[in-house]
């Protein structure tokens, strides 16, 4: 029979056990949460250099009380797209202060989460002519005054970067380069030229391919595997392939392009065929410039297609001085809401939006190219 001091001693050592295994529990508990105050997430905002391409982490979406998972919703990007760029002439007394060189359109540009348009110029002060009426070249300072408008990155795959031979497009390279403004299209050789600007805009990856269909010295400026040129259309098995590869790497595929007849505000049969050949090959978006005229938009399927977005800052009236910005608003891959926001070329060569009469006059000349676009109104 125990002892009363027996049974003393034995709930007296029971109550330290409870109380060193309470004590246990709780600093179990405090270093679970010392670890999940020390978890963090990259932004998913972030933006990554052309070629390194990285999905920026999403937040675990939370379990309603009823236990199911509700899906984050995709995310909406806003685009804006502008024509043929270059400072010549009037144009380049605008680089005498590059901080206000677009003028009254920059707010426009700046509005969107992505800004892409056509630099039309060779950006050196050396180099040899080449064999063509028109040469277009501009300083370094070209690329301060795109970065200044909200220009995102630039295609040079036209028929101008290479106005001052191998030397002028190599110096266009290395401009960029130091003012860390991206620039695709063309290259130091054939992989180059034909290899996607890759960027990552609020989580979506986003690839984006230039390409020239002009005609004019299309044989000495292609690239090859030594020598630096223009992503050329005219080679259809690598332009497919590029695009192709890209789609492998991106959640949106853009390709700009450089084509058409001068003056013409309808689509050519090579046009028509090479946007079909890049829907195919994973495209989501296919634009372009070079007619300097307006042209019109569309669908092929589910690719959004839009022929010719004109002059935007230009030196002359060419042969329109109609221009504007193409607004785009994308959902995963779908295009889904696409508005034109007419503009003229002003007298100092610096784009401005219009309204009124002017705007009017602008839209029914865009209706009117629909009409021979050869695209859908509507995607499918």
């Amino acid at each position: 029979m125990e002892s009363s001091g027996a049974r003393a001693w034995r709930v007296a050592l029971a109550g330290v056990t409870a109380g060193m295994a309470l004590l246990a529990g709780m600093a179990l508990l405090a270093g679970a949460a010392l670890l999940g105050g020390c978890s963090s997430e990259p932004d998913a905002a972030q933006s990554t250099a052309a070629g390194s391409p990285t999905t920026a982490a999403s937040p675990t979406p939370s379990a309603p009380a009823g236990g199911s998972v509700t899906p984050a919703a995709p995310v909406e990007l806003r685009l804006a797209f502008a024509g043929d760029v270059h400072f010549t002439g009037r144009t380049l007394r605008l680089l005498d202060d590059p901080e206000s060189a677009f003028g009254r359109i920059t707010p426009t540009l700046r509005d969107a989460d992505l800004t892409l348009l056509n630099l039309e110029t060779a950006v050196t002060g050396r180099g040899t002519p080449q064999p063509k009426r028109f040469r277009f070249r501009a300083p370094e300072s070209a690329y301060a005054a795109l970065h200044a408008a909200g220009v995102d990155a630039a295609s040079i795959a036209n028929n101008h970067v290479l106005d001052y031979g191998p030397v002028g497009l190599r110096d266009t390279l290395d401009a960029a380069a130091r003012a860390e403004f991206p620039v695709f299209g063309a290259g130091r050789n054939a992989d180059a030229a034909y290899a996607p600007w890759l960027t990552t805009v609020r989580g979506v990856r986003v690839a984006v391919l230039g390409m020239s269909q002009v005609h004019e010295l299309a044989a000495q400026w292609k690239p090859t595997a030594t020598r630096p040129g223009v992503a050329m259309a005219f080679d259809a098995d690598r332009a497919t392939a590029a695009v192709r590869a890209a789609r492998s790497r991106a959640d949106l595929v853009i390709v700009f392009m450089h084509w058409g007849v001068e003056g013409s505000s309808c689509p050519s049969g090579e046009m028509r065929s090479f946007a079909n050949r890049m829907a195919r090959a994973g495209a989501d978006i296919v634009l372009g410039t070079h007619a300097h005229t307006l042209l019109a938009d569309g669908w092929l399927g589910r690719t959004y297609v839009h022929y010719g977005l004109g002059n935007f800052l230009w030196y002359g009236d060419s042969k329109s001085t109609d221009s504007g910005v193409l607004r785009l608003t994308v959902r995963g891959r779908t295009v889904i809401r696409n508005e034109f926001l007419p503009g003229t070329v002003s007298r100092t060569g610096q784009p401005v939006l219009v309204a009124g009469a002017a705007r009017q006059r602008i839209e029914d000349r865009i209706a009117s190219a629909k009409r021979c676009s050869g695209l859908a109104a509507e995607r499918s």
